[in-house]
């Protein structure tokens, strides 16, 4: 009798039958799957609108207006008014003007967190060849400098690869620039293989996650 109140305990039993149908697009297409995925994307929709005015619109506009007197925020409700002006023919510029302010200034950030994020990449690329005169030398500190000579080595001679096959204004017929593209084109190949082998195991690690739900959490085949 406790076993059957678990089994049919409304949460795990609602979050069960939904992780069945969904993964009943394995098989095929059908009305149990869709119906949970229009759950599914109403509950998320929903999420996102609660967690836009808790921790957006609430603590950036409400409160500031609302709380602190700060009405010259009210000013941006007519600036996004205008964006609906996209609909009205005779009046359709006004939202291309604040579509050109937003994309001004997301440009103007998206510019520096690239920066922030690729120049260190860049700086780290170029690689000492040998290592540190200040490792002593015996058995051990000879061995860490030959991994650590050839480590850079191949670590300059894939970036010079990879970034050969993208320079495209170099003329392909020439053997040495033929070779070291077809080369980039295989490292890279190698690592989009091992990208695709993460995601492949994420994939795999969410599938297990449901499984142990339902065959452990909900049916209790299992010991915990």
């Amino acid at each position: 009798m406790n076993y059957l109140r678990h089994v049919f305990q409304p949460d795990l039993l609602f979050g069960a039958l939904g992780t069945i149908a969904l993964l009943s697009l394995v098989f095929r297409e059908n009305k149990a799957y869709r119906l949970f995925e229009h759950i599914f994307i109403g509950l998320a929709l929903g999420y996102e609108v609660e967690q836009g005015w808790t921790n957006v619109l609430r603590p950036q506009l409400w409160d500031p207006v609302m709380r602190d007197g700060q009405w010259i925020w009210v000013a941006a409700v007519p600036v996004c008014l205008m964006l609906y002006a996209a609909y009205v023919p005779k009046i359709a510029w006004l939202s291309r003007v604040v579509y050109g302010l937003f994309f001004g200034l997301t440009s103007g950030t998206i510019f520096q967190e690239t920066s922030q994020r690729f120049v260190p990449q860049i700086v780290s690329s170029f690689k000492p060849i040998f290592p540190s005169a200040t490792i002593p030398h015996d058995a051990y500190a000879n061995l860490h400098r030959l991994s650590f000579t050839l480590n850079n080595l191949l670590f300059i001679a894939i970036l010079i690869s990879v970034l050969t096959y993208f320079f495209f204004a170099f003329d392909n017929k020439n053997r040495i620039v033929a070779v070291t593209a077809k080369s980039g084109r295989m490292f890279l190949m190698i690592a989009f293989g091992a990208m695709f082998g993460a995601t492949v195991m994420t994939r795999m690690a969410l599938l297990i996650d449901r499984m142990y739900f339902i065959f452990v959490d909900w049916l209790r085949l299992a010991p915990r």
